[in-house]
């Protein structure tokens, strides 16, 4: 049998046989001396762990589902060369299920004085903070016998940001907004409450637009122009109390009410209005006030990163508060929250008056594309009671939202996929009646 590496080297030191190669190392040290020696002194041989000096650098924010890159460089401050492996510890939800292994283990030779480089590159698979964890560092003597063993701490966070999927629905509302703004070749009228200019009659405009002093003065027929309110104030507000919690899909609802707010912010900065944010369930848990509008979006993504859903009931009332202290004038008020009866009745309706006798404002809800699908189950029992279940559910969702349009709130319920898109035709909606 031929032997390779250590055993070749354990048989040529101590002459034994094959078979004693085999029991523990602590065996085979108590009956060879020269094996036990050979061990001490690559231990001596090996660099130390403890005056190694660790450093980081790289990337500190990055959005969900794409990579990072952080730097880890190893200074080797002893006269001993490092021959080293290296565990770059960091949250499971760093890497994909499976890849940690391979991505946070490293080898690394410094010579003494040095200094080198590693790279470790996450993925990370949930919103939020990921900061690194124990640095364990296993230090090899020449003969790869023998090694010391230590950790440090180096310290390092990665922010993981919303993605934003829904962006790329906004050339599509700009190209509206711009509609709206009398800024295309396209003739609409904005029924805005801003006076912009005169222009021809054509074809196909409202002739409640039409301006009789100034066609009487030309002897030909003269159109008012409106242009949409600008500088108008818009407070999102993300539920984040227990019913943000259900997922849908493959994500949270809290996830997907952020997408949408991030679309409708995007959308309101451009269009020349003022967005703030307010993230509550008993407590608040984020506010963004004052930002310009190239701060707003940026801002908005930061302070979302780190919220989670709380398994707590959201308090209406101390919301309802919460915002009438932060819109202290007329203002779009979008609720980011569920449609679920309870909540609602309970919770939202008994206070209600007080935001909606000050502002506009507009409801939107995640509703689950499955529930859809059990309505049209058929063909065994149990598929008719899907469908019975799916449909009381909808039913439900159908009352309540009814109710909150009596109170004089407008509704937005889509599934995931389209509530973003959704929020934003309403928001275009009520700024082209003159309604923020």
């Amino acid at each position: 049998m031929a032997l390779t590496g250590r055993a070749a080297l354990l048989a040529a030191l101590g002459s034994i046989p094959v078979g004693l190669l085999e029991p523990s190392w602590t065996g085979i040290l108590a009956v060879n001396g020269p094996i036990a020696l050979a061990c001490a002194l690559d231990c001596a041989l090996a660099a130390p762990v403890r005056g190694l000096v660790l450093a980081r650098s790289g990337d500190t924010s990055v959005r969900l589902g794409e990579p990072a890159e952080v730097h880890l460089t190893v200074t080797n401050p002893s006269s001993r060369k490092l021959r080293a492996r290296i565990r770059d510890a960091w949250p499971p939800s760093s890497w994909l299920p499976g890849t940690e292994t391979a991505a946070s283990r490293h080898e690394v030779v410094v010579p003494a004085g040095e200094r080198r480089r590693l790279t470790t590159r996450l993925l990370p698979t949930r919103r939020g903070d990921r900061r690194a964890d124990r640095v364990t560092i296993r230090s090899y003597g020449p003969l790869g016998l023998w090694a010391r063993q230590g950790s440090q701490v180096s310290p390092w966070t990665v922010r993981v940001l919303p993605p934003f999927t829904s962006r790329k629905h906004l050339p599509s509302r700009l190209a509206r907004l711009r509609e709206l703004d009398g800024r295309t070749s396209v003739l609409t009228r904005g029924e805005g409450t801003e006076f912009d200019s005169l222009r021809d009659y054509v074809p196909g405009d409202d002739t409640r637009s039409i301006d009789w002093r100034a066609t009487a003065r030309q002897n030909k027929v003269a159109v008012r122009t409106w242009r949409p309110e600008r500088d108008r104030h818009i407070l999102i507000c993300l539920d984040t109390g227990r019913t943000s919690a259900g997922r849908v899909g493959d994500a949270p609802r809290l996830d997907s009410a952020m997408d949408a707010a991030l679309l409708l912010a995007a959308l309101a900065t451009r269009a020349g209005d003022r967005v703030d944010l307010l993230a509550h369930d008993r407590r608040p848990r984020a506010q963004v006030q004052g930002r310009s509008a190239a701060d707003t979006l940026p801002s908005f993504v930061n302070a979302m990163a780190p919220l989670e859903p709380e398994l707590v009931e959201t308090d209406a009332r101390t919301l309802v508060s919460t915002i009438l202290r932060n819109a202290p004038r007329r203002s779009l008020v979008v609720l980011l929250t569920s449609l679920d009866a309870a909540p609602i009745e309970e919770g939202l309706l008994p206070v209600l008056p007080r935001l909606t006798q000050r502002h506009t404002v507009l409801l939107a809800s995640v509703a689950d594309p499955h529930v859809a699908a059990m309505t049209g189950s058929r063909g065994t029992v149990d598929a008719v009671y899907e469908a019975a279940a799916g449909t009381q559910t909808q039913s439900q969702r159908r009352r309540t939202a009814d109710q909150l349009t009596r109170h004089g709130v407008h509704v937005v319920d889509a599934t995931p996929d389209t509530l973003a898109p959704s929020l934003a035709d309403a928001y275009l909606a009520l700024k082209a009646a003159g309604r923020l």
